[in-house]
């Protein structure tokens, strides 16, 4: 219904910002993601997403038309709301949501806060095929870089490394090289520890 709103941007938190359209201040929820990426200047332009429901009229707002897709796609699963929707979109960036739906990484879905195993496994198999089709990705080299980074974890971990550092580690590693070998991840890795 309401596609896009373009305006002055009145206030501004983390969580929502005030928009005046022609002399009416549109409230619309954010995630953290686009409000990282919001401008600073008072002209702004989000694109929306209306959700109505008996008791509200809620509007939700991106910078990024894909992260309102993402959005939407979210929604389209059982037991995601628009809150937990907004927070994912808060917790990991639109891109991470995208390849750890397409490498079936439940793991990195469940460190979402309000999501549990049974969601995030619901969140793959619903979306998993969506995505793959949509972004044009290719399950075997998502899947290659899911193992070698799993590989190249539990490496570490027999070496003495703490998981939760070394998985922040490679997974910068792996951003930035994305065909790493997992001797080159390790190696990557051992110096960055």
């Amino acid at each position: 219904m309401i596609a896009h709103l373009q305006g002055k941007l009145v206030e501004k938190t983390p969580t929502d910002v005030v928009i005046d359209c022609g002399g009416v201040g549109y409230q619309v929820n954010i995630s953290l993601h686009t409000y990282s990426l919001l401008p600073n200047v008072d002209f702004v332009k989000l694109y929306t997403h209306l959700q109505i429901k008996e008791d509200a009229h809620t509007l939700f707002g991106f910078v990024e038309k894909s992260e309102r897709e993402i959005f939407k796609m979210l929604l389209s699963v059982s037991g995601i709301g628009a809150g937990i929707a907004r927070t994912m979109l808060s917790s990991l960036e639109p891109k991470q949501i995208i390849n750890a739906i397409a490498s079936g990484d439940v793991a990195t879905i469940q460190r979402i806060k309000g999501i549990g195993s049974k969601t995030a496994q619901r969140v793959i198999l619903d979306l998993k095929e969506k995505v793959l089709k949509l972004y044009d990705l290719d399950e075997v080299s998502m899947s290659l870089s899911n193992t070698n980074k799993e590989e190249a974890l539990s490496a570490l971990e027999v070496l003495g490394f703490v998981r939760k550092t070394s998985e922040k580690v490679i997974e910068k590693i792996i951003k930035e090289d994305p065909e790493a070998t997992v001797e080159a991840i390790i190696k990557k890795a051992l110096k960055n520890l």
